[in-house]
């Protein structure tokens, strides 16, 4: 994966806005799940972008994201429906098809913020 351009906004954003008072890693996470779902508009159409070990789904396959899953864990995953069934895949591994402005904004703030470069245009 590509290093990410720096962007002083967006790392102001998160440092002022999502972890200010986040000290530890779960800290973090949990103020990332807190700021996810405040943000994301589910539910919402969207595409795998990578292939994950932990995920059945493929690069380029559509879901519809349904909500964030309530487990805190260091990385964030959104509960989506695929192919009948509703389960957990992680937040990296999708990008939203015409998303509102919140969600756009919040998923490239995650998306940064975990180092992958990806950018919603």
């Amino acid at each position: 994966m590509t290093e990410p351009d720096s962007d002083d906004e967006r790392d102001t954003r998160i440092r002022t806005k999502i972890i200010v008072d986040a000290y530890t890693p779960d800290e973090q996470a949990i103020s990332w799940c807190y700021y996810l779902e405040d943000k994301l508009s589910v539910p919402f159409e969207a595409e795998c972008i990578e292939r994950r070990v932990i995920s059945p789904l493929q690069e380029g396959e559509h879901v519809t994201v349904v909500g964030m899953i309530s487990e805190v864990v260091q990385e964030m995953f959104v509960e989506i429906e695929w192919n009948g069934r509703q389960f957990g895949v992680p937040l990296a591994q999708l990008q939203p098809v015409d998303p509102d402005s919140k969600t756009k904004e919040a998923i490239n703030d995650w998306h940064y913020w975990e180092g992958d470069g990806t950018r919603i245009r």
